[in-house]
């Protein structure tokens, strides 16, 4: 790789500080299903994000780490694995065919999550963007079928790139370990405040349900 996991992963890490002074607390309607990226992630443990720490300022992390894991894979690949490397290209091409891509040139807060809001009982929506992209992939040929023995040898090359994967991965996990610090101070200077402050906000909201100001229902 052009650039060492150690300055990959500080870059990274410095683009998530510098982003995290402008993240606010959601106030729509929280998801129901973890995120897949994020939940049990070794990457967040490893920078010392737990489960105490919102979702969206862990996802801007976990995002640019795993750009970084899927980066080395991808160059793995390209010199080591042909027949993965041939599948994954006809993909790519595949998805440059479509005429819709709403998933591709997000920021990393946003990158890997879902498209669409959850749906609400009784107002179902008139289109969801994840099905406009379902309608714009189901206009692009498949890809051509295998044989027994390609499937095979893929299978083969998929099983070298995951173990690399998670040898890059463990790696990147022991990098982040030098950077909890940092991490914890930048959590406690701009993410902490605002939860509390949206605490107070709700137990001032509890002790007094009704605005003072209104006459008392007669």
């Amino acid at each position: 790789m052009e650039r060492s996991l150690e300055t990959q992963v500080s870059q990274a890490v410095d683009a998530w500080l510098a982003w995290l002074p402008r993240w606010e607390p959601a106030t729509h309607r929280g998801r129901v299903a973890p995120c897949r990226r994020c939940f049990g992630s070794p990457v967040l443990s490893a920078a010392g994000l737990g489960a105490d720490v919102p979702h969206g300022v862990q996802h801007g992390l976990s995002t640019r780490i795993k750009t970084i894991v899927d980066r080395a894979v991808a160059e793995y690949t390209s010199l080591n694995l042909p027949m993965l490397q041939a599948e994954l290209d006809q993909q790519a091409a595949r998805n440059r065919a479509r005429s819709y891509r709403p998933a591709e040139g997000l920021d990393p807060e946003y990158e890997g999550l879902p498209l669409d809001p959850e749906p609400v009982a009784g107002a179902p929506f008139l289109f969801t963007v994840s099905g406009l992209a379902a309608e714009a992939d189901a206009d692009v040929p498949a890809l051509p079928p295998l044989s027994a023995e390609a499937k095979a040898a893929l299978r083969q090359e998929v099983g070298l790139a995951d173990d690399y994967a998670n040898m890059v991965g463990r790696e990147v996990c022991t990098i982040l370990l030098h950077h909890r610090l940092r991490i914890q101070a930048a959590i406690t200077q701009y993410v902490e405040p605002q939860i509390e402050a949206m605490l107070e906000e709700l137990t001032r909201s509890l002790d007094a349900p009704f605005d003072p100001r209104e006459p008392p229902a007669g």
